[in-house]
């Protein structure tokens, strides 16, 4: 197994604060890989610089071995990268189905002037109808998204950044402000997602962390403290003293 994406010795500072201290990461192709740590350690600064919504002030990014440090967020996105936000972003007003049309249709043509050809208005409907069907949602396709309920838009977000195929799918706490079933609905779907691409997964809940993570790195005031599997993470002292605390360590 090769790493899909790298991170060499990445440094970000805001003022005097330093989010990012000389993080370096390997996140293996095919994998599920976690990045825990307590509020504030850095992790969103961290995705935000490997999507290209931040550039690092030092260090390299590479995906597949290519260096993208440079390439805009828009590029990556190109060359295979996707991601999710901790608050979902959609057309409220609109249906299920016209969202993910939307996002097929950015994927193939990226401008509305796709919808003027007959033959990509049907590859785009096929697609949609596709991912619908896929991520168990083709029963709520002519719903409009605010009637959907917390969780059927989280779905639907991932649904959405699939539309791309992308290589490597980042996802910023899907589990946030989920019930308990939503939950185990949101771990189940991403089981099947893994075995479509990787996965650099940020996530607080950790009974979801340590059902789905083939490794797990640990972040504490923008410094990687340990990555290893679950067991390894679990059993850590670092861990338990920096991050978890002795009472509330995950078993």
């Amino acid at each position: 197994m090769s790493p899909l994406l790298e991170t060499e010795c990445l440094y970000k500072r805001f003022g005097g604060l330093v989010a990012t201290d000389n993080v370096s990461l390997a996140v293996m192709s095919g994998e599920v890989h976690a990045l825990i740590g307590p509020n504030g350690a850095g992790k969103s600064t961290l995705i935000n610089q490997i999507c290209g919504e931040l550039h690092p002030d030092a260090g390299r990014i590479r995906l597949d071995g290519r260096d993208i440090t440079g390439e805009s967020a828009a590029r990556r996105v190109h060359l295979g990268i996707a991601r999710t936000f901790q608050i979902t972003s959609l057309l409220e007003d609109a249906s299920v189905r016209d969202n993910v049309a939307l996002a097929v249709q950015a994927c193939l043509g990226g401008n509305l002037r796709i919808w003027d050809r007959r033959a990509a208005r049907g590859e785009i409907w096929r697609e949609t109808s596709r991912l619908l069907e896929s991520g168990g949602l083709d029963d709520r396709a002519q719903a409009r998204c605010a009637d959907l309920s917390h969780g059927e838009k989280k779905q639907l977000e991932l649904l959405m950044a699939m539309a791309a195929h992308p290589r490597l799918m980042l996802l910023d706490e899907p589990m946030a402000g989920l019930g308990h079933g939503e939950s185990r609905d949101m771990v189940d779907r991403l089981g099947e997602i893994r075995k479509e691409t990787t996965i650099l997964l940020v996530e607080h809940d950790m009974e979801a962390v340590f059902a789905l993570a083939d490794r797990i790195s640990v972040l504490v005031y923008g410094r990687i403290i340990i990555t290893g599997t679950p067991d390894e993470v679990r059993g850590h002292p670092d861990v338990r003293e920096a991050y978890l605390g002795a009472e509330d360590a995950p078993c």
